[in-house]
């Protein structure tokens, strides 16, 4: 952990410690849902730090609270986690190796993929990644236990707008690249599905489906990296044609200019 903190510049804390207050408040938002929705002040604490996935979460509640199946739920719950599929395959040399692994696997979230993954530095990624992952562990269930608490006094905090901080926070570490074409492509075709799939599919099937923006940058790097085609006309080629048509390389022509 020492080694990590001196990785990390001033800046770099103040936007991880960011992170991880905008993750405590959506927490609280998720506790007192939690508690007004029926359920004991325990769960949301214990599912914040076992799952540790804020939409997959909120998911099992809400269709938990509205009536669900358990089972279901559980099952939507895992759906949507399966976003977690290509942030192992985009961050997979940040969570370690060993005993490491596992805990860095499990700390893996939307807030610290992003932040790895604005760090080209290696060593500046993996202190990023375990900084945020790690801050995220102990702000979402800290949040979520202090919603808990007070749920009986603001039942409701959506009134206050604090759902719009999480995604406000994410929108605001994805945006720098986006200066990318092919990721802005990407990103411009997983929103378009999301948002016509989004009236007509249940909760969590969008953002799945917003995923085929994957497929449109994965076939937008491999055109870039395709090594290009050897052409017969290349001027290479041709250099060599002419260089074999010049009388100067004319075996008959040297043997001349040699007797004369």
């Amino acid at each position: 952990m020492r080694s990590i903190w001196r990785t990390l510049d001033r800046n770099t804390v103040s936007g991880i410690a960011a992170v991880c207050l905008a993750v405590g408040v959506i927490g609280v938002s998720y506790g007192t849902t939690a508690v007004a929705g029926g359920f004991p002040a325990w769960l949301p604490v214990l599912l914040g730090t076992v799952v540790l996935a804020g939409g997959a979460e909120f998911l099992f509640i809400g269709i938990v609270a509205a009536g669900g199946n358990p089972i279901a739920a559980t099952l939507a719950g895992l759906l949507v986690n399966a976003r977690h599929l290509p942030y192992g395959l985009s961050v997979p040399d940040v969570v370690g190796t060993g005993w490491r692994r596992l805990i860095g696997v499990h700390v893996m979230n939307d807030e610290a993929v992003a932040m790895a993954l604005a760090e080209s530095a290696p060593d500046r990624r993996r202190a990023v990644y375990w900084a945020c992952g790690l801050g995220v562990l102990l702000a979402w269930p800290g949040g979520a236990a202090l919603g808990a608490l007070i749920g009986t006094v603001v039942p409701d905090t959506s009134v206050f707008g604090l759902d719009a901080v999480f995604p406000a926070v994410l929108l605001a570490l994805v945006v720098p690249a986006l200066r990318d074409r092919t990721t802005f492509g990407a990103v411009c075709v997983g929103t378009a599905v999301a948002v016509v799939s989004a009236p007509f599919l249940p909760a969590g099937l969008p953002v799945l489906l917003a995923l085929s923006g994957v497929l449109v940058a994965a076939i937008g790097l491999g055109r870039t990296t395709a090594p290009d085609s050897p052409s017969s006309d290349s001027p290479n080629d041709e250099r060599a044609d002419n260089q074999a048509d010049s009388p100067n390389n004319d075996p008959c022509d040297c043997g001349a200019r040699e007797s004369r």
